[in-house]
């Protein structure tokens, strides 16, 4: 391979230019195919780079030698391509869930992720399909396994589908290529959970997101003590963003948010614990997870 078609990232991706070369085609039909037919990445997503994996160059990969058989352009990625999937399509994730095929369950969320991105994947269609569950649970039905092997999976796809950006290479005075995309630094900002909240989801989710739009968060998970929040905040030199979940007002602990603001951090609430909670000015709600996004990104 050039050297010129080496990935950004492991994790990252391929830049248009590394892809062209690879593939013996011009940067501008790499364009137009990811613009008319959607090979690629995907055009919604915010972002100044979009890069492409090693699925989307094998899809491209088959596009060019059906085109050089004969095939145009439209028809030769109609076949490679295949249908889109049903933007929010909760019953046939409800379907393979309550099947407990994790298998079948983590396809549909990771093809839903690559098409329509993070956001969307979590609002229009996992928010959706926990509702149903926990209206059949409400009616009498024992379905919480089929919830944690939906959560498991929702988690497991996010991790493989959007790990942390790598940090950004220390400066250098070599000229450097400008068709290659570096992330940069990632800022510091902690996700974590309050003492005694166990529901890590949604800031799995929001890592995630922000990871797509090529934002590092360092994820601390469920139950994180105060003094553990404290200790990551003083890791670093540059004040932290700081983003507390709670799902119960049992959890939404004020005294979490006096030390980390103490500790010099900007603060961010989330989840059903805090809406009663009188919280400083200073401090942030977040009431979607677009709003966190926009908010840290």
């Amino acid at each position: 391979m050039p050297a010129g078609s080496a990935p950004v990232s492991d994790a990252a991706g391929y830049t248009v230019r590394a892809v062209a070369e690879r593939l013996g085609i011009p940067t501008a039909t790499l364009r137009s195919w990811n613009r008319r037919y959607d090979i690629g990445p995907p055009q919604d997503r915010p972002g100044k780079h979009r890069l492409y994996s090693e699925r989307d160059i094998a899809l491209l990969g088959q596009m060019v030698a059906l085109i050089r058989d004969g095939a145009t352009p439209a028809g030769a990625a109609a076949s490679v391509r295949g249908p889109l999937p049903v933007r929010g399509d909760r019953i046939t994730l409800l379907d393979a869930a309550f099947a407990l095929d994790a298998t079948a369950v983590s396809g549909l969320l990771a093809v839903h992720v690559r098409d329509y991105g993070v956001i969307a994947t979590w609002d229009e269609l996992c928010r959706p399909a926990f509702a149903d569950i926990i209206t059949r649970q409400d009616d009498g039905e024992g379905c919480i396994d089929v919830e944690h092997l939906l959560s498991w999976c929702i988690t497991s796809i996010m991790h493989r589908t959007n790990p942390p950006p790598e940090k950004k290479a220390a400066p250098s005075t070599a000229v450097s290529d400008p068709a290659v995309s570096h992330t940069a630094a990632a800022p510091s900002v902690l996700l974590a959970c309050t003492s005694g909240e166990t529901h890590a989801l949604p800031l799995e989710v929001l890592r995630a997101a922000l990871a797509e739009r090529g934002v590092g968060a360092r994820m601390l998970g469920a139950d994180v003590p105060t003094t553990a929040l404290t200790d990551a905040i003083a890791r670093h030199d540059d004040p932290a963003s700081v983003v507390l979940w709670s799902q119960q007002e049992s959890t939404a602990l004020t005294s979490a948010v006096r030390a980390c603001a103490n500790a010099g951090a900007r603060i961010f609430v989330g989840g059903p614990g805090w809406e009663e909670v009188i919280l400083p000015e200073t401090v942030h709600r977040v009431r979607s997870l677009t709003d966190a996004v926009d908010l840290l990104a």
